[in-house]
């Protein structure tokens, strides 16, 4: 629970500001909400942006939910954007912590001087980010892969028919559709079928295409290892193209058999 709390604690400094920064700011918090505690009546509702540190925290340790930050081991970039969600805990404790300073500070010079410096502060910190924050660092690190094998996939998907329908797994690829200019009318996917029957519905729209695509789509695409990939009845569809792209599972593009 420790390691866990300390990664994503790490992620939210990071998503804040660099170095020392955003232990700057993670101190000013922590201080603003010791200062809220103790002598801040009703401050209850505002504890509660900490929850996510509590939720996160069980989620990596206990939930198989990994943070991966390039400046600790195992040095890359993986869910980092999770810190995004102490900012508002940051935006509200901060600021109070330096509001209590200020209070009790007898001097009108050194109340003007502490604000100036705190306002100087956050410019600094936002400035050591600006341009490459964290988060657009680990979007670009994971998605060239994925963008490589989209853009492939995109120029497959607009050759075939513009009034075909499509068996695809929206998860992890959905911007090869989008390339595509594909609506998302056209394909059955995960989303087709009655959430509130657990733990599966064999009547619902999405399963029915699985068990048999040729019933109800003309092209299915399946990626290795996604749902579509184990599911799919592969007696009732014939293989048309494979993309491989390195770093990505292998996309394959079947027609539906149908029957006559």
């Amino acid at each position: 629970m420790a390691v866990s709390a300390s990664y994503f604690l790490k992620s939210a400094q990071l998503n804040v500001a660099e170095g020392n920064w955003g232990r700057l700011w993670l101190l000013l918090a922590l201080f603003g909400t010791i200062i809220a505690c103790t002598r801040v009546r009703n401050s209850m509702p505002e504890l509660f942006l900490w929850t996510p540190l509590l939720f996160y925290t069980l989620s990596i340790a206990h939930g198989g939910v990994p943070i991966f930050l390039p400046v600790w081991w195992p040095f890359s970039h993986y869910n980092v954007r999770y810190g995004l969600e102490l900012l508002p805990a940051f935006a509200i404790f901060a600021p109070l912590a330096v509001l209590s300073v200020i209070k009790h500070v007898q001097s009108k010079n050194l109340q003007i001087i502490t604000t100036v410096a705190f306002f100087a502060f956050v410019l600094l910190s936002y400035g050591s980010i600006w341009g490459d924050p964290i988060c657009l660092q680990e979007a670009r690190a994971n998605s060239r892969t994925r963008i490589a094998l989209e853009t492939e996939l995109a120029a497959y998907l607009k050759a075939l028919p513009q009034d075909s329908t499509l068996l695809m797994y929206l998860g992890d690829h959905v911007g090869a559709l989008q390339g595509a200019g594909i609506p998302l009318r056209r394909v059955i996917n995960e989303g087709n079928h009655r959430v509130w029957k657990q733990p599966a519905d064999p009547e619902g729209l999405w399963e029915r295409a699985l068990a048999s695509p040729n019933h109800y789509a003309d092209f299915v695409i399946a990626f290795e290892g996604d749902p579509v990939s184990k599911q799919v009845n592969k007696t009732k569809v014939v293989s048309l193209a494979m993309i491989h792209v390195f770093g990505q599972s292998q996309a394959t593009i079947y027609r539906a058999q149908h029957e006559d």
